[in-house]
Formats: C-alpha cells, structure tokens, sequence
C-alpha cells in the first residue's frame, strides 16, 4: 500500500474481468465475446481509415456515429452519447447522473461493476436482493432511491424483464434516472429505447449499449447511450471534463459500418440463440438447472456436483467458463454461448467428467 494514494484507493476493490488465458488449445467460454467475427463491412471501414490521417485528432463529438445510431433507433443525435465502451459510458452515468443523497438501487447479483463505481465516486447504494428465482422484483425498487440501474437481461443470471414493467417502474419512480444496461439485448430481450421514439419521451429513463457483445467489436471499445437530451447533455458535460477525444478514428469507422450491418447482427444473434437452445436441452439430460436465458450467455447449475470442481474440472481439460466464489451462486457456471462445435465438446467433457 503506497503512502502517496490518495484515501480513496485504499478502499477500492477494482473489479475482476473474465479471464483472457494464454493457453495452446482453448475453449474460451468465459467473457461474453461473439463466437463469431464482426460485421465484414466493419472490418473493411476500419481498414480504410489505416492510413496517414491518423495523425489528425478524432472527431471529438463522434457526430457521424451519433447519427448512424440515431437513425437505426428513430432518435435525434442530441439523444445519443458516446464512450470507450459502456463501461466508460456507465462510469459517467455514475459520476454525472447517479451521485446523489439518496442511495442507488440494484440487484445483489448483478454486473459487479456497479458497486466498484459507486465506492470510487462515493455514492451510497443499496444491493436489492433477487427473487428466488433469481428473478429482479421491480416492486422491491419503489422506494426513495438516488437512481435505479440494472442490466436487461440480467448479469450473470441472463433473466429478462419485459419492457411494459418497466414502462411501469418509469411512471412509478419519477424522481430519479432509471438506467437499462441492455449490453445483452440482442439475444431475445425486448428493448427498451422504444420509448425514447414517443412525443413523451421519459426524462428519467437511459438506456446504455456496447458494440462488443453482439456486434462483436470487443476490440474496438465502443460503447453508447441514448435518453433524453438534457440527460445526454449532463453526459456530454461529465465527459468533457475527462477526455474529450474519447473515440479514435478507427472506433469510429468501424462502429459506424457495424451499426449499419443489420443483416449481420441479425444473422449472427439469431446462430447465438439456436446453439444457447440446444446446449440448454443437452445440459438438462445430464441433470444441469438452468435459468431461463435471453442473453449470450447461461447460468446453470447440477445439484449433485459442485461448481467450483466442476470449473476446475473443465479448466483442467481446456474449457474455461465463469464461476463465481459468492453466495447463493457459488454452485452455478456461467456459461458463453460459443459455436455449436464448442458447445459440442463442452458437453462431451461434461459427460466425462460427470461419468
């Protein structure tokens, strides 16, 4: 511990990402990544601007972007903000739209960034235990709070929560910003940027989005949110005062390409969602629980067998998922929806070591 970090960091716990192994032969099941490539087109823009206008500072409002994810959703640019991914994007939620006197709500288990953010901005907050379902109760966020943030689907559970209840939640908790991290929205959860297309538009709904899930750019670092432009402008302001190139060239062209790529993210979701479909039914015939997925990704368990042995189990034959060492969950694998060949050899290893 340095005697010169500020008081601070002493407090910090930094969060943890999936691990990214350097091993010969892997099945790299563990961070939530595409199982397949980007969009071509996006391969092909990034390429384009390899050249010797790199030299040149980036476009700092990033307006090009903002109108490509502006006309895909029905939006105006001024309700699009950008960022270094939604991990930056959510940093400046919190720094700019959820430090208040009253704490942040969110869900016990969840995205564990949220309770590193608040410890570094000083916000105080209050973890809403799930269900016991591991489903998120929205009547349990109905009181006083600071601000209100969870994924859609949740992570790691993968559970969803259809749009009309929180069009609801919305209308009930008017007081505060209602944050949706749809990071994993485009496996068969309804979104809800929707409701930013109205003439009545909620001032207190954000909805935050990542390029590197299934647009497959987890490379790129690109990352968005879209509300009401005042909320947009308390963003803009918070970001300014951090870095105000936060997107490269690069970034820009290739997010600009996969944003336009429809047919790509579309294709490549829907591979996603019959392999999640199929490895699901081949886990329940070897006893597995799992929890009802719209995401990238699943959360299972086998009541005979331990999580941890079972993640070491796969680890030692080189398939690496997520496992978590907290309660409630400590038995459960989360599980990366990869190909259906991986998937293949995950549940022949299974089989083995079950065996």
């Amino acid at each position: 511990m340095s005697r010169f970090w500020s008081p601070v960091v002493q407090t910090l716990t930094p969060y943890v990402p999936g691990e990214q192994p350097q091993m010969q032969r892997l099945v790299k099941l563990n961070t939530n990544e595409s199982p397949y490539g980007p969009s071509p087109k996006a391969i092909a823009a990034i390429d384009g601007q390899n050249n010797e206008d790199l030299r040149l500072y980036p476009d700092p409002e990033g307006a090009a972007l903002k109108q490509a994810i502006a006309k895909l959703h029905g939006l105006d640019p001024k309700q699009v903000f950008l960022g270094n991914g939604s991990d930056e994007v959510l940093a400046h939620v919190f720094a700019g739209l959820l430090k208040h006197n009253k704490p942040v709500h969110f869900p016990d288990i969840t995205y564990s960034f949220y309770p590193v953010y608040c410890k570094l901005f000083g916000i105080d907050y209050k973890a809403v235990p799930l269900g016991k379902e591991f489903e998120i109760n929205l009547a349990d966020y109905q009181a006083p709070n600071g601000g209100i943030i969870f994924p859609n689907p949740n992570a790691p559970t993968g559970r969803s929560i259809a749009r009309s209840a929180i069009e609801s939640l919305l209308s009930q908790n008017k007081d505060s910003v209602v944050v949706i991290d749809e990071a994993y929205v485009d496996y068969g959860t309804e979104s809800c940027i929707p409701l930013l297309r109205s003439a009545s538009c909620p001032e207190n709904l954000l909805v935050v989005h990542t390029l590197s899930k299934s647009r497959a750019l987890a490379g790129l670092r690109v990352g968005f949110a879209v509300g009401h432009p005042a909320l947009i402008e308390g963003l803009e302001r918070v970001k300014n005062s951090f870095n105000s190139y936060p997107l490269g060239r690069l970034a820009q062209a290739g997010a600009i390409a996969a944003i336009e790529d429809q047919a790509h993210l579309e294709s490549t979701s829907a591979k996603v969602m019959q392999t999640r479909s199929k490895l699901i039914s081949d886990l329940k015939v070897l006893g597995f629980e799992t929890l009802p997925s719209t995401a990238n990704f699943i959360f299972t368990r086998h009541p005979q067998h331990a999580g941890e042995k079972l993640y070491q189990a796969l680890r030692d034959r080189g398939i690496i998922l997520r496992h978590f060492k907290l309660p409630r969950i400590e038995d459960f694998l989360r599980i990366t929806i990869g190909t259906d060949e991986q998937s293949g050899e995950l549940v022949a290893a299974l089989k083995e070591i079950l065996a």
